[in-house]
């Protein structure tokens, strides 16, 4: 009985597949992006301890940080007090501008967990939008419609246009 107990509980083990993909996709800023970055194209996005949220010293709320988010990383106006736009020549896309933006977090230790992932996904919806309306006025077709039909060189040059900059800093307690 107990050899028939032990084989079972090693064929469980072994055919168990254990789901390891929780977390927040982040990419930091690498290559011709990392280095010095001018202060023009960095968004400084902080959490205080009484999960305030502060964007370039200014308070807003957390319902306010996606819209602010989205003019900032596209910076349709070429406005000066905004992230430098360089012209590219993307795949399938031809030669559009594209902002040298990067958004740059940093959470207190006290923040709360609640209030971290509101931020985290205001700022990833913000780019969502942003790359699902340009694949709608390139390519007729949502975002997520081009990434579930695995329309890899599509979705590559979505992402060019508007690659998704989070710099995570180390939490603060001061």
């Amino acid at each position: 009985m107990a050899d028939i107990a032990f084989l079972l509980l090693v064929f469980f083990l072994v055919t168990t597949t254990v789901d390891t993909e929780l977390g927040l996709m982040r990419l930091l800023p690498f290559g011709e992006d990392s280095g010095v970055v001018h202060e023009r194209n960095v968004l400084e996005v902080l959490v205080n301890a009484d999960n305030e949220l502060l964007v370039e010293d200014q308070k807003i709320t957390i319902e306010e940080l996606r819209q602010l988010a989205k003019t900032f990383i596209q910076n349709a106006e070429d406005r000066a007090d905004l992230p430098l736009r360089v012209e590219k020549d993307i795949p399938l896309l031809g030669p559009i501008m594209v902002s040298k933006q990067v958004i740059s977090l940093q959470n207190h230790g006290r923040t709360s967990y609640k209030t971290y992932v509101a931020v985290q996904n205001e700022l990833a919806a913000a780019y969502h939008e942003l790359r699902d309306d340009l694949s709608k006025r390139y390519f007729n077709q949502s975002y997520d419609a081009l990434v579930s039909s695995k329309a890899k060189a599509k979705v590559a040059a979505i992402r060019a246009v508007y690659p998704q900059r989070i710099s995570e800093a180390e939490p603060y307690t001061q």
